[in-house]
């Protein structure tokens, strides 16, 4: 994947072990088929990219009818290991309680004790029976972390490197959802993997650019307390003296698991440099700025991205964001809505800064609860390319979000995209940023250094899309740009090829652009 501020180049990381044979066979025999002529691809002229938050497949959609899901699991990753590499005899408890803060009805850490060494149910009536409206705990979901969580493949160390004990081992009914119900109608994606590494912010970077943020001469400025203490093979950190010996006795302790690496790309949570940010402007300042000087505000970023590929071919394209208005307005608020400043990934860029040109057209509000962004489809006035951001407390994020609630949203949106004007040429595209922290059985395909991570949920709707599938197909969310860059006839990211090279070096499937997905011969 390209690096940011020009530095290019991409090292390959030995993190994430080959899937399984068959699987990769199974990806290879999709993605084989997948190839359709252009002027078929001719046909999609509305694509809809909906970007939730925070969940696993096997989170979601573990027991999906003819989907890799947990019942094939194999043991030495449902039989989670301590940090060690010794087998847990059982999960440590879900350190300060199952339920976020405040939330009732409240579900103990003492009440999580004991739990056997394997999956459960979080809304298990013969268990903890929390209804899928019920905000639980965050997890941790940073980028050093999620590659430990993985160990090579194995996903058996989910639970050592967590900081919220047995937690990352829950799921959920999924056939309570109303997306199961479309993923049935439609096509669910059952390995489809997290572009990045880690959390929300890096992840938000590989959908619109395949790159990884660089904030130059870090060791030079505020960010320097923010870089990573890392181990020699470059995907462990450094665990500190006082850190518990077992994931039983405790959360795990670094020297520093910091925003940055050692060579200062941004990988955790930071900033956006122009407002709306979650820093303030600096005393004096410009008030569409963030304040530089602190030391999460990461610098402009001038790599390419998507949507300057798409308006150098002069196609149109927008990001609509749930309570971007209401934001610049009135400020934020909890737990509604919420609004996640380091979900906006244009906000990053040069390109798309205050007072620019690019800034007016692409960067749009969604309104509060998505009504700006329904209008819009209601009114068949979609660009041609558009992605859509949920405000946070619909986003499916644990620690601030319920699940419930945000499937119903997405639910909603989809119900007003299948009725749009546009809709008989549209593809619409229903994923996650990344995994939450919970844990998957699948293991990534090995890639190169910033990824792919873990699985993730991806559903294909469109009157092309195949009907009542599950695509085995190999995709991570650099699949979604692959789809875009195919469809418009753009040039390939710099990410992309860089993605791609590593996969091969290292055996990997390669990954399709999701028209595995499509028939469209069936209309």
């Amino acid at each position: 994947m390209a690096v940011g501020m020009g530095r290019g180049g991409s090292l390959r990381q030995g993190v994430a072990a080959v899937a399984l044979a068959a699987g990769i066979m199974a990806g290879f025999g999709d993605q084989a088929m997948a190839a359709k002529p252009a002027d078929d691809l001719d046909k999609i002229k509305t694509v809809v990219v909906i970007y939730a938050e925070n969940r696993g497949f096997d989170n979601l959609y573990g027991t999906f009818p003819g989907a890799s899901g947990i019942a094939d699991a194999p043991q030495d990753s449902l039989a989670q290991r301590d940090r060690d590499g010794s087998a847990l005899k059982e999960l440590p408890p879900i350190w300060k309680g199952l339920t976020a803060r405040g939330v009732t009805p409240e579900v103990t850490q003492a009440q999580t004790e004991h739990l056997p060494n394997q999956p459960f149910a979080i809304d298990d009536p013969k268990g903890f029976n929390l209804g899928q409206g019920v905000v639980t705990r965050d997890l941790v979901h940073r980028f050093y972390e999620n590659q430990m969580q993985i160990d090579g493949g194995k996903n058996d160390k989910f639970v050592a490197y967590a900081d919220s004990g047995a937690l990352v081992m829950g799921h959920y009914d999924g056939a309570k959802l109303a997306m199961w119900t479309l993923a049935r109608e439609y096509t669910l994606a059952d390995n489809f993997f997290m572009g990045g590494f880690g959390g929300s912010f890096f992840n938000h970077f590989v959908l619109i650019c395949s790159c990884a943020p660089y904030y130059p001469h870090a060791d030079q400025g505020p960010a320097q307390g923010s870089i990573s203490v890392v181990q020699p093979d470059r995907v462990s950190l450094t665990l500190a003296p006082n850190s518990p010996k077992s994931a039983i006795e405790g959360v795990p302790k670094f020297v520093n698991s910091g925003n940055l690496t050692p060579d200062f790309y941004a990988v955790n949570t930071m900033q956006p440099p122009f407002q709306p940010s979650a820093n303030k402007p600096a005393q004096g300042g410009d008030p569409a700025l963030a304040d530089p000087a602190n030391p999460t505000t990461l610098p402009p970023q001038t790599m390419t991205n998507i949507g300057d590929l798409l308006s150098q071919k002069k196609v149109s394209w927008a990001w609509y964001s749930g309570a971007w208005q209401a934001t610049l307005d009135h400020g934020n608020a909890e737990p509604v809505p919420n609004f996640q400043y380091h979900h906006q990934p244009f906000n990053y860029f040069a390109s798309t800064a205050p007072g620019t040109k690019a800034r007016k057209e692409h960067l749009r509000d969604g309104g509060l609860e998505g009504r700006a962004f329904i209008k819009d489809i209601d009114a068949g006035t979609l660009p041609t390319v558009t992605f859509y951001k949920p405000q946070g407390n619909l986003t499916q994020h644990s620690g601030y979000a319920d699940v419930a609630s945000g499937d119903a949203h997405i639910a909603d949106i989809v119900a007003h995209l299948r009725k749009s004007p546009q809709w008989k040429n549209m593809l619409v595209v229903v994923t996650y940023d990344e995994n939450g922290g919970y844990w998957d059985h699948v293991a990534p395909p090995k890639g190169d250094r910033w990824g792919p991570g873990t699985r993730i949920p991806a559903i294909i709707i469109s009157p092309y899309a195949k009907k009542g599938y599950v695509d085995h197909t190999f995709y991570d969310t650099t699949s979604i740009l692959r789809f875009i860059t195919r469809r418009f006839d753009l040039p390939k990211l710099e990410g992309i090829k860089q993605r791609d090279a590593a996969l091969a070096a290292n055996g990997s499937p390669a990954l399709g652009d999701l028209t595995g997905a499509l028939d469209f011969a069936q209309r």
